[in-house]
């Protein structure tokens, strides 16, 4: 097995493309808006790199940053921890492919080995996270399913993923990398910095006084004064904080408008009708452009949701999504999968991994370890409370892969759960959601379908 002492070859981050017009077409995107001339004049005209290049950094200085979304950088993160993927995957204007861990063996992934002040120490963090993944593979080899075993890999293993992104979600990115919550992490920091010159030698306008301006990145919040008393709380897998008044004729509202133009006096009477917003929301909701739907807006918290099952709903980019740092994952709380509860020894092996997990975190507390040296001590069973904000064209989209029988076990769970408080608020529009084959009466799954349509579609009807 590999492990974190080993010479893992090219372990970082990799520019591997670039789009092929470079820094020129963000150069036309600077003069374009000035200068007399078609768009296809005014290229040509921007094939000068050092001429290009003054003018984006005189651009950019000025804030006018979208100059910069034309080039388009594809990244290669090779042997990363998955902290850092966590990292990114949070920027959602860019877009990821990961390897899967629950159809991918994750037993010979190999780990991150951070700074340690003594051999013994290393040693310590070494032993355990290797006897984590022996856990795993003994998991397996019970034939405890890749995706439950998972929750027992550390969050030092190493993933392999693709990102690519705009030059201006690039310098959030870097940003936060080097002067944000990032810089804490060295992991990250020192990836940033390979990046970043990377980047730079490639796209040298884009990045003009970029130190300058990211000196003065600020992405944490003060709010040391709202002390929290503890509470007995048992709180429910998911919490609606808000949803926007009148949700259901706000949708018929917009729909009428955008079809017709009718005025606001028009449509009161029309949506005076209980029997007319029933029409209008599933016309909407049947429309291949339901831009409608995204007048209706639903703020939710979730609850002790695993690190694993937390990159799934960080995967859906049309949404608001706060997450808290790893750093306060909570070690005492993690998940067991059914499949694990059904097996004496495979629960024993399970839950001695978080044990060992959470005692050798305390141990290097104590050793006056800093919690952002110590983010790589959590598993993938562990939790996280988060919240974000969907608008219903999105939400959509979420109960169609996310209630669905295919879907990873854990956010179906919270997916159902979201849904059946979603249609106690607005039961005419989430009456029409749910699976692909409830909601849209087709199964895109193919070979994969579960075959049991009929079942599902009468469980969604009822729920």
């Amino acid at each position: 097995m590999r492990n974190g002492s080993d010479n893992m070859s090219k372990s970082g981050v990799y520019l591997i493309g670039l789009s092929d017009c470079d820094e020129k077409v963000c150069a036309a995107a600077g003069r374009i808006s000035t200068q007399e001339g078609t768009a296809l004049e005014i290229f040509a005209k921007s094939q000068d790199k050092e001429r290009n290049e003054k003018l984006i950094g005189k651009v950019t200085k000025s804030g006018h940053t979208s100059t910069i979304e034309h080039v388009f950088f594809n990244l290669a993160f090779e042997n990363v921890s998955v902290v850092v993927e966590q990292f990114l995957i949070e920027f959602r204007l860019a877009s990821f492919t990961v390897k899967s861990r629950r159809y991918v063996d994750f037993g010979t992934a190999g780990y991150y080995m951070p700074d340690f002040r003594s051999e013994e120490d290393k040693k310590l963090y070494t032993d355990t996270v290797d006897s984590l993944f022996g856990a795993y593979i003994a998991l397996t080899e019970k034939e405890i399913p890749k995706e439950d075993a998972r929750f027992v890999l550390p969050y030092c293993f190493y993933s392999n993923f693709l990102c690519s992104l705009g030059g201006r979600e690039l310098i959030n990115l870097l940003n936060a990398m080097l002067y944000g919550r990032g810089r804490s992490i060295k992991e990250i920091y020192e990836l940033g910095l390979s990046l970043y010159a990377q980047c730079k030698e490639k796209a040298p306008g884009i990045f003009s006084d970029f130190e300058i301006r990211g000196e003065k990145y600020r992405d944490e919040i003060n709010l040391d004064f709202a002390e929290a008393k503890e509470t007995d709380e048992n709180p429910e897998l998911c919490e609606i904080l808000s949803c926007t008044p009148d949700g259901e004729r706000n949708i018929a509202r917009a729909a009428l408008i955008e079809k017709y133009n009718y005025s606001c006096a028009q449509i009161e009477k029309i949506i005076s009708s209980e029997d007319n917003v029933e029409k209008i929301l599933s016309a909407v909701t049947k429309s291949s452009r339901p831009r409608a739907l995204e007048h209706f807006n639903c703020t939710v918290r979730f609850n002790g949701v695993s690190l694993a099952c937390l990159t799934h709903f960080a995967r859906h980019r049309i949404q608001s999504i706060s997450i808290p740092s790893l750093i306060q994952a909570d070690r005492a709380s993690y998940v067991i999968p059914d499949t694990v509860k059904r097996d004496d020894e495979a629960l024993r092996i399970y839950c001695e991994c978080f044990e060992k997990m959470k005692n050798l975190y305390l141990d290097f507390t104590e050793k006056g370890y800093d919690v952002s040296e110590l983010v790589y001590l959590v598993l993938s069973g562990n939790t996280l409370d988060f919240v974000t904000t969907m608008n219903a064209r999105e939400m959509m989209l979420f109960f169609k892969l996310r209630s669905c029988t295919r879907a990873q076990w854990e956010i179906q769970e919270y997916a159902v759960d979201f849904l059946k408080k979603l249609r106690k608020i607005s039961p005419v529009l989430f009456s029409f959601y749910g699976p692909s084959c409830y909601a849209a009466d087709a199964c895109p799954e193919g070979r994969m379908s579960c075959g049991k349509a009929a079942e599902i579609k009468e469980k969604f009807k009822a729920l």
